[in-house]
Parts: structure tokens; C-alpha cells; sequence
């Protein structure tokens, strides 16, 4: 974080800044944690094209989930700032320490999950009127082509972008020529218009133990938020649950299922649905520059979906 920007943080915030330090944050931000006199923390996100919209989308999950608290949208003062979003401080777990943590081979796996997919699934109480991208503060959703249509040329440009060393021409064609085939089971959801968060993954949930059984305290960065299905968060979550205790994936599926809008039902085929649509986002993953490990991860998994077929 420039000195600038932290200058400028505290003249917004009316306090001095007496101590900052970097934190793990989205694809296109920058996280920070802010000491501020009197030993009050803050985060603050830096960068991406309208924090304001991010901000906008807490706002609405927040009467369904736990989100931090949203302090104030900072806009770029110059060339040496970025625009900023300075959120409260929640303690916690990052459900990814959780995951893999001591101890959480068997005590209380399936209560997480279980938490963790009750949670996931209220963020799709929330709905707009349409499928798309958030285009303003004001959360309206830009028109668009439905997912079934978008997801064969979507597949297909990205493999024409993806680096040979990490999947083969013979691998890309038949990824392309998957996606494909499997594009028009999307019909089925391609009207449902729900908040998605799009990015759910256990760096972006905080976790805390509560005597037998876990609380979620807070879903964390929602930039890549849009209108859509929910079972897309679904799919995002248990992408790489190979590496996830058994018990927690049973359980999150079990929560997320259990725990659907009451306005929403849900279809018996709702996780292939969702692996479905995460074949945009494995699609884009394996673009990325080689040595990227989560595009590797996403390659691995082309691969194993191209041998074994799309699990349900």
C-alpha cells in the first residue's frame, strides 16, 4: 500500500494510521490491514474498476449472511492513489486454515460443512429481476445472452488462449467440444437470477469454532459477484474438494441443499448444474501465465473431467 493511499485513508477515516500490513486478497485487489491510533483495525481493499458496486453487493447480501461492515468508498485522489474500500475488521478462521488445520481429520467436519453450505445458500435469497453483470451502485444488471448459448464460444476462446505446456491441443479441442455438448443442459437454469458470489472458496470465509459446532462469520470479497444461479457457488466451493476432508464436502452439500430459498426449488440435478457452469470458470482459470498454481489445479481437473466425465 503507497504512502499516499494511506495518507489519504486516514484523512477520510479522521485517523492516524500507525501501522499497516498486506493480507491475502481477490484476483484484482489489494488487501491491507490498517492499525489506526487507538488500536482500531481496518481493512482496506485497493484497486478493481468500482469498489462502490462491491460495496453495494455486501449491502444486499448482508441481510442474509454474514459480511464485514462496509466503512466508507474512498475514489482515486490522483495518480498515485487507487480507489478503496475500508471495511471492519472480522476475526476468524479462514475456512482454508480450518480445512487443513490440525485436528480436522474427523471432529467436526460435517457441522462445518454443513454451516459453511447454509450459509452459502442464503447468499441466493437475493434476486434481481435478471441474469448478468452488475453495471452500477445501483446493482442493475446488464442484458446478456443466456449461459447456455454464452458457454461454447466461451470455451472455445479460451482455449485458444490457453498455454500448450499446460493443456495439449488434442485436450483443448475435446474441452471445447465438452463444454459443448454439455452447454444446453443450462436452459434449465439459465433464467434464475440470484446473487452469486463467484468466488466462493475457504480463503474467502471466516470460520470460528462455537463449543461442538462452527459459525461462519463473514463471506469476504465480492467482486466477481453477479446475478445468475446459485449452484454455481456451490460447484466453486467443492471445485477442489479432493484436497477437503470427506466429511466437510458431505456436509456442505448436505447444508447447501437443506438450506435453499424457499422461492427457489431445487432441481435434483442442481450440483451437475453446477459443474456445468464452472466449466466458464475452469475455462478462464487455465489462461492464466504458466507457473499460476490455481490454473494448474484447473487444468488437473479438464483433464480428469475429459477421462471420468462431469460428476454430479
Amino acid at each position: 500500500m503507497r504512502a499516499e493511499e494511506i495518507d489519504a485513508i486516514a484523512e477520510v477515516l479522521g485517523r492516524p494510521v500507525v501501522a499497516d500490513r498486506p493480507l491475502a486478497g481477490g484476483f484484482s485487489h489489494e488487501t491491507c490491514l490498517l492499525t489506526l491510533k487507538g488500536d482500531e483495525r481496518v481493512v482496506v481493499r485497493l484497486g478493481g474498476p468500482d469498489p462502490g458496486i462491491e460495496a453495494a453487493v455486501m449491502d444486499a447480501a448482508r441481510v442474509h449472511v454474514p459480511v464485514p461492515q462496509v466503512l466508507c468508498v474512498a475514489p482515486a485522489v490522483n495518480d498515485a492513489t487507487r480507489p478503496a474500500m475500508v471495511l471492519e475488521y472480522v476475526t476468524g478462521t479462514p475456512l482454508s486454515d480450518a480445512l487443513t488445520g490440525a485436528g480436522n481429520d474427523a471432529s467436526g467436519m460435517a457441522e462445518l460443512g454443513a454451516e459453511v453450505g447454509r450459509v452459502m445458500a442464503g447468499i441466493g435469497a437475493v434476486t434481481f429481476g435478471q441474469t448478468g453483470f452488475f453495471t452500477n451502485r445501483e446493482l442493475a444488471v446488464g442484458a446478456m445472452p443466456p449461459w447456455s448459448e454464452q458457454l461454447p464460444e466461451m470455451a472455445a476462446t479460451c482455449m485458444d488462449a490457453t498455454p500448450t505446456e499446460r493443456l495439449d491441443p488434442a485436450a483443448r479441442q475435446a474441452w471445447s467440444a465438452l463444454c459443448a455438448a454439455h452447454a444446453p443442459a443450462l436452459a434449465a437454469i439459465d433464467a434464475q437470477d440470484r446473487l452469486v458470489h463467484a468466488d466462493a472458496n475457504p480463503k474467502n470465509i471466516l470460520v470460528t469454532r462455537v463449543g461442538s459446532g462452527w459459525r461462519v462469520d463473514a463471506v469476504l470479497d465480492w467482486e466477481f459477484s453477479f446475478s445468475g444461479s446459485p449452484y454455481a457457488d456451490a460447484a466453486n466451493m467443492t471445485r477442489f474438494s479432493g484436497g477437503y476432508p470427506s466429511r466437510f464436502t458431505d456436509g456442505f452439500r448436505e447444508g447447501f441443499a437443506g438450506h435453499q430459498p424457499a422461492d427457489l426449488p431445487l432441481l435434483t440435478d442442481w450440483a451437475y448444474l453446477g459443474r456445468v457452469l464452472d466449466m466458464f470458470a475452469l475455462s478462464d482459470l487455465v489462461t492464466r501465465p504458466l507457473g499460476h498454481p490455481v490454473a494448474d489445479q484447473a487444468a488437473a481437473q479438464i483433464r480428469h473431467w475429459l477421462a471420468h466425465g462431469i460428476p454430479g
